[in-house]
């Protein structure tokens, strides 16, 4: 399969005190969902163009990096106030495959709309979700930080909507739009693998060996 031309950066860094790190996905049910950042229609060259419309081209989202410099301190103080339990950023394929993958990580599921979303960044559903306008992560909030997470928020200056809740029930819903199981995203998601390489191999038994 070729490889397109992709400009790559390494970053490294040092937990100190690796009990305080954020999972990427959530663990308990009844916190709210957050997202962090504003969407725009940037659909250009995302996994959405490519898987739909088999097109890479076109413009690349565009980049803050003032406003990423803004969203990382954001991040490091809320989990320096063990106000969020979870955190996923928006990249490759945006809001809803962030959602999966947080959903699929501990087996927990999600209630999500986009309505208001929708309506604060004029974008279509479309866009709400697949999308990969930079500077974005969806945090989760334990409903008795709720407040004191906003305030964080609103006091930096950063976007911030609420968009969700954690649910018990292994099942990802996105109001109006779909809503599927744990177990299906996850089957999907373990078999890209082997449909692209076939299936694995096996072992050589002591005979063959």
């Amino acid at each position: 399969m070729p490889i397109h031309p992709t400009p790559l950066v390494g970053v490294m860094g040092i937990i100190e005190d690796v009990s305080r790190r954020i999972p990427s996905g959530w663990q308990d049910e009844g916190q709210n969902i957050y997202l962090l950042g504003t969407t725009s229609t940037e659909l250009s060259g995302s996994a959405w163009a490519d898987v739909v419309h088999d097109h890479l081209g076109g413009r690349p989202p565009a980049v803050d990096l003032a406003g990423e410099k803004s969203l990382a301190g954001l991040i490091a103080a809320a989990r320096d106030e063990w106000l969020i339990s979870s955190a996923h950023d928006l990249s490759e394929g945006g809001l809803a495959q962030a959602l999966a993958e947080g959903a699929m990580r501990f087996g927990l599921g999600a209630r999500v709309w986009l309505t208001e979303l929708m309506e604060r960044d004029g974008v279509d559903a479309a866009s709400a979700l697949f999308s990969e306008s930079t500077g974005r992560v969806i945090v989760t909030v334990p409903r008795e930080d709720d407040v004191k997470f906003r305030g964080l928020c609103e006091g930096r200056g950063y976007p911030v909507l609420r968009i969700g809740v954690t649910d018990s029930e292994p099942t990802l819903e996105v109001q109006d739009v779909f809503t599927v199981s744990v177990d299906e995203l996850r089957e999907t998601s373990r078999a890209t693998l082997p449909a692209v390489f076939g299936p694995t191999v096996t072992e050589p038994t002591a005979a063959s060996a």
